[in-house]
């Protein structure tokens, strides 16, 4: 890592900022492997987020989730979705692209953030940039995340390992939401997805919501992000 990067970071309250187009979501998951290990290990110095999107892929959670699957292995297979089984929070969800997809890395001690403070926060960063855009979402005792009315708009699903926080938080902005209609999102029947594009009259830009994120994000978590290359941190 480049060595000018780490000191200014150690005498300010930053935190890297990598945005990536759209990743496999195997390599998002070893990217955040390797970024977990080097920050446990004081390799990199300071907290960072990924901003990216994912192809189209079902991600099944510690709690399971495939027997929220109702379509069958050959229909999935046609379709070219994967399935894979990981080790954040929750059930079974969906991911595509024109949905913004957020991973902080952040040694929550080192932050001061419990994690239920934690879990508020990404929330938090969901319903302000929801509103920017006119929409008014808030939080929902059936499920961590930020709803509608029984609409889900954007889910949250961590894990942690060893006090540093992964995987995180999936805002849906434009995406096709038809695969959300082959499981029960998050484990829960009768409930139905949506995104920003489908609650609001007018076009949606991806690019400017995840600016919004970013401004939001720096001002809940308190800090600053520094737009940083992925090359920087191997």
């Amino acid at each position: 890592m480049n060595r000018e990067l780490t000191i200014r970071n150690s005498h300010h309250k930053t935190c890297l900022c990598v945005e990536l187009p759209i990743v496999e979501y195997q390599k998002a998951r070893d990217l955040q492997s390797h970024l977990v290990s080097a920050r446990r290990d004081k390799i990199i110095d300071s907290d960072i987020i990924l901003i990216l999107e994912h192809p189209p892929v079902f991600t099944l959670g510690r709690r399971g989730g495939l027997e929220n699957l109702s379509v069958s292995e050959s229909f999935l297979k046609k379709s070219n979705i994967p399935v894979i089984h990981v080790e954040r929070g929750g059930d079974i969800t969906f991911h595509g692209p024109g949905q913004i997809v957020v991973y902080p890395i952040i040694n929550l001690e080192k932050a001061r953030l419990a994690v239920t403070d934690y879990v508020s926060n990404l929330e938090e960063v969901m319903i302000q940039t929801a509103k920017d855009s006119g929409i008014h979402a808030q939080r929902n005792g059936l499920n961590r995340g930020i709803w509608i009315g029984k609409k889900k708009l954007g889910s949250i699903g961590i894990a942690i390992r060893r006090g540093i926080s992964f995987h995180g938080m999936a805002l849906n902005v434009n995406l096709s939401l038809e695969p959300f209609n082959w499981i029960n999102p998050c484990g829960l029947q009768n409930i139905k997805m949506t995104s920003i594009q489908k609650e609001v009259p007018h076009s949606v830009s991806l690019p400017h919501v995840r600016q919004t994120v970013k401004q939001h994000f720096e001002s809940i978590f308190g800090v600053e992000l520094v737009a940083t290359d992925i090359k920087e941190l191997y």
